[in-house]
């Protein structure tokens, strides 16, 4: 009998801590809904027991609402599932036809399927000198000095059309619009060095980009604004162009500032850098640098490769989601998308890719309707998605093998293991956190069509997040 008393306390207790942490979250809620940055917009909360996965607290918790970055869960465990934590990228280098006294009698191939970390500076073995050795190498491997047909550079794993539908003019010019492609490289980044004037509204100079952005002309309207005004410059230099130009204003000072902006056409620059590299390394090519794609819209014959110099692997999937999660870097989950469409399906679009991913989630108890999404990275403001479904894809990624590669590879913020998201009138955050009692929650909040400061309406998330503290 004292036995079932004290289960029926505990019980109790438990009821009504539970109760409590509702009734101040939704008081929290409340509050953040009648200030006037909000007063406007939406807000969507969802928070639940991340043990029984019973919910805690929902407010417009099955409401679509653009989740900006924290989108990127969907993606992430989704191709931890569907690719593996082990999967690794491919690039191919190999040739058609023969070799004899150093000469190739042939073409090289290289043909890439999607590596986002081909070039890329995160990693000692991804980097550009070392990926041009490893080609260099492989060359020197079968002596060959000399080339009589063409470097085929083979982009076909994916379509070629580099970015989703739905992104923004203002974003697809810079660094975190960056497409992908089957070839990548260097994250389809470069940085544009310019130099301010002394004084507000002097204009302001291109002094160079690394890598040198090969092929193009920016014309440059950036202006100079005030000391400690920041980056406020934008780069306009959609895919496949080759005439862009630049607005905005950046800091005056006297040393130069920097801005990042995309490589219109990531295969054509590594097919620039890989014809200097041959050039110096005096490896003589008779025929011309081709790129699939291009050749495939001339109508010209492709010859397939035949044998196999050396394998360019990228890191395995689990490192890759650290990088996409913890720096939030867009090119990675657009890349994703396309490869479990490739991969699945044998065609890399993101449409297939996105068709793909919702598919796995209704397979895994999340409706379609809940996870309207057009992109892999949320950059796009048409992604539509619930703060109950986010919840879920957490929840699931609790019980995986990976999970704790995933779990680690969250930012933290306010004291809290959570990814971001942010787009123009959108703030969002979901993660994991453990209270000082050790209840555990799961939890994700969306807020949309805020005014004013978003440095403001994160602060005032972040107070209704504390209740979980």
């Amino acid at each position: 009998m004292n036995r079932l008393i004290f289960v029926l306390l505990f019980i109790a207790a438990q009821t009504s801590v539970a109760q409590n942490i509702a009734t101040r979250l939704s008081n929290a809620v409340k509050k953040l809904e009648a200030d006037p940055q909000v007063q406007y917009g939406i807000v969507s909360v969802y928070v639940a027991d991340a043990v029984s996965g019973k919910p805690v607290y929902e407010h417009h918790a099955q409401m679509g609402l653009a989740p900006a970055s924290t989108q990127k869960l969907l993606t992430s465990v989704a191709a931890f599932d569907l690719l593996g934590a082990d999967y690794r990228y491919k690039t191919l280098i190999g040739y058609d036809g023969r070799i004899e006294q150093g000469v190739l009698h042939g073409n090289l191939h290289i043909n890439g399927y999607g590596d986002p970390t081909l070039g890329s500076w995160r990693w000692a073995d991804t980097k550009e000198e070392v990926v041009f050795k490893k080609i260099i190498a492989a060359l020197q491997q079968h002596h060959i000095t000399r080339i009589t047909g063409h470097v085929l550079l083979n982009d076909s794993a994916f379509s070629v059309q580099p970015l989703p539908g739905g992104w923004i003019w203002d974003d697809i010019g810079n660094y975190y619009g960056a497409g992908s492609w089957a070839i990548n490289w260097h994250e389809n980044q470069y940085d544009l060095h310019l130099a301010p004037g002394k004084k507000e509204g002097d204009s302001t100079r291109i002094v160079k980009t690394i890598p040198e952005l090969q092929a193009y002309v920016l014309n440059n309207y950036i202006t100079t604004g005030k000391r400690g005004s920041g980056d406020n410059g934008f780069i306009y230099l959609p895919p496949y162009s080759i005439i862009g130009f630049t607005e905005g204003t950046v800091p005056a000072g006297n040393e130069s500032f920097v801005i990042s902006g995309a490589f219109p056409n990531a295969p054509l620059q590594f097919s620039h850098e890989l014809e200097q590299l041959f050039n110096k390394e005096h490896i003589a090519v008779t025929g011309k640098f081709k790129i699939y794609s291009q050749s495939k819209a001339n109508k010209e014959h492709w010859p397939v490769m035949q044998k196999e110099l050396t394998t360019l692997l990228s890191p395995p999937l689990e490192n890759i989601n650290f990088w996409f999660l913890r720096k939030s870097i867009n090119l990675y989950g657009e890349a994703l998308i396309k490869t479990i469409a490739w991969e699945k399906s044998g065609l890399g679009s993101t449409e297939k890719g996105v068709e793909l991913v919702r598919n796995f989630w209704a397979g895994n108890g999340i409706e379609k309707g809940a996870i309207n999404i057009i992109d892999g990275s949320g950059l796009s403001p048409q992604n539509r998605v619930t703060t109950h479904a986010e919840v879920k894809v957490l929840q699931y990624a609790r019980t995986r093998p990976w999970f704790n590669a995933f779990y680690n590879a969250l930012p933290e913020y306010n004291g809290m293991k959570m990814k971001s998201g942010s787009i123009g009138g959108a703030r969002a955050f979901a993660g994991y956190h453990t209270a000082k009692d050790g209840k555990q929650y799961v939890f994700s909040i969306i807020v949309n069509n805020y005014e004013g400061s978003a440095g403001d309406v994160v602060k005032k998330m972040y107070a209704v997040l504390d209740l979980l503290k």
